[in-house]
């Protein structure tokens, strides 16, 4: 259990560490500029509201983002920012250490890759390398996997259960009650005391912990409690391999009333399915097959609409290969080779 780390929190030295943290890929910003134009101040001002709890979030910025499924992002004041900074350099440790290796999202030398490269591992040890009856193919691999989705995670998230979950392991109440107020700033519905008070804002960082802290329950019932042994999760997408259709089946049911009896969610009905591995498995944005991967076609076409604005002046081209460079080094993880040079020759080719 762990004690009297609220200070550490609130200590300056982390504060202005977290505040590089929060302004890392963003110091050309009016906000990041702003800030840091009164550091000490600003930093001190931080300080004295965590040490004598009086600290208040302010607003979310909500905007709406189609990619092509519409998404409420919630962006957080860059003062605020700092704080989530602060939080997670402290506790995150704590709880990074009790995660499973295959909870991939958000975590220190992995990321959708690493789950990438843990599902290709699962789907040679299951498949047998592609064998069927001890000769190679290349048309049916075989071996099932379960592709899950758990239904509005980040929306459904409850907070009496989140909270119970984090204080098994931090005892210090002045951290829950910071980790509280985070919270409540981004519910929907409910109040602090209560049930109904759930949800979190997608695009916070510490959403993007806590959903593995919450979730953490679910890897652990199926590793320990069904002794899953190809499981790989990446936020609330996740799957898992067997050679038998029926197992999976079971597994499936078991782990929806799991989630609807613990942590009051759901597996999503349309995407969550046992299918064939000789079907391709959908997973953190690209279509696996046994021999070649496909980057999905939304991710495509977002790359192309960039490049259509581009043309048209609305961003420059400075931006344009800065977001080029990203989306290449996630697409050559799939056979693109082409599709990759195709875009080079959009993105260089004459505006008409």
């Amino acid at each position: 259990m762990y004690n009297n780390l609220y200070s550490k929190i609130y200590d300056l030295r982390n504060l202005f560490f977290a505040f590089k943290k929060a302004r890392k890929g963003k110091t050309k910003k009016p906000y990041v500029k702003e800030f840091e134009a009164n550091l000490r101040k600003n930093l001190l001002s931080l300080h004295y509201e965590l040490k004598n709890q009086t600290y208040q979030p302010q607003p979310l910025v909500n905007f709406i983002i189609k990619d092509p499924k519409t998404r409420k992002i919630s962006k957080a004041d860059f003062r605020d920012r700092v704080i989530h900074h602060a939080i997670i350099r402290i506790i995150e440790p704590i709880f990074d250490k009790r995660f499973i290796y295959d909870s991939c999202a958000n975590r220190k030398g992995k990321g959708n890759l690493f789950a990438l490269k843990r599902l290709d591992y699962f789907v040679r040890k299951v498949s047998r390398n592609g064998k069927i009856n001890g000769w190679f193919t290349s048309n049916q691999i075989r071996g099932y996997c379960l592709k899950a989705d758990i239904k509005h995670y980040f929306q459904e998230v409850n907070h009496n259960i989140l909270l119970d979950i984090i204080k098994r392991k931090i005892k210090d109440e002045k951290v829950i009650w910071l980790i509280s107020r985070i919270l409540e700033n981004g519910a929907i519905g409910g109040g602090a005391n209560n049930v109904l008070s759930k949800g979190m804002p997608l695009g916070n960082l510490t959403s993007q912990f806590l959903a593995n802290v919450y979730l953490n329950e679910l890897d652990y019932f199926v590793k320990h409690k069904l002794k899953v042994k190809y499981y790989v999760r990446y936020v609330d997408d996740f799957v898992i391999l067997h050679n038998s259709e029926e197992q999976l089946k079971i597994w499936k049911l078991e782990i929806d009333n799991f989630l609807r009896d613990r942590l009051m969610l759901k597996l999503h009905s349309q995407k969550s399915r046992v299918i064939s591995l000789s079907r391709g498995i959908d997973f953190v944005g690209f279509r696996c097959f046994w021999h070649f991967k496909l980057l999905r076609k939304r991710n495509i076409r977002k790359m192309f609409l960039k490049i259509e604005k581009y043309k048209q002046g609305e961003i420059s081209k400075e931006k344009i290969l800065e977001s080029f460079n990203g989306w290449n080094a996630y697409a050559k993880w799939a056979n693109t080779l082409k599709l990759r040079r195709r875009v080079v020759r959009k993105i260089y080719a004459p505006s008409i």
